[in-house]
């Protein structure tokens, strides 16, 4: 399936996005995506219908922490998604804008 995506590999309409996009999106990282890795997308994606912008870190990491996973933490995330750049790739395998504050 091709993806429209914008110049920096967000999809240009985030109600396209679903399991198979993000798996998609998530070959580029060497990522196999896990249930545990779509309660997370799908905590980012709760993030941006709640409050209409894609996260920055810590408040993404804050918001996880009360409806995803109490244990998650900027390192789990790192790890368990193969980037240092937390709040930039979980939004785009999550399908939303880029966050504002990411260049």
């Amino acid at each position: 399936m091709k993806l429209e995506l914008d110049q920096d590999g967000h999809l240009v309409n985030y109600t396209d996005w679903n399991e198979s996009v993000a798996q998609q999106l998530a070959e580029s990282l060497d990522l196999h995506l896990t249930a545990w890795h779509f309660k997370v997308l799908n905590g980012v994606r709760q993030f941006y219908q709640q409050f209409g912008y894609a996260p920055a870190t810590r408040p993404l990491i804050k918001f996880l922490i009360k409806t995803v996973d109490g244990e998650i933490t900027n390192m789990i995330l790192q790890q368990q998604f193969n980037t240092g750049l937390v709040a930039r790739q979980l939004s785009r395998l999550a399908g939303v804008p880029k966050p504002a504050n990411c260049l």
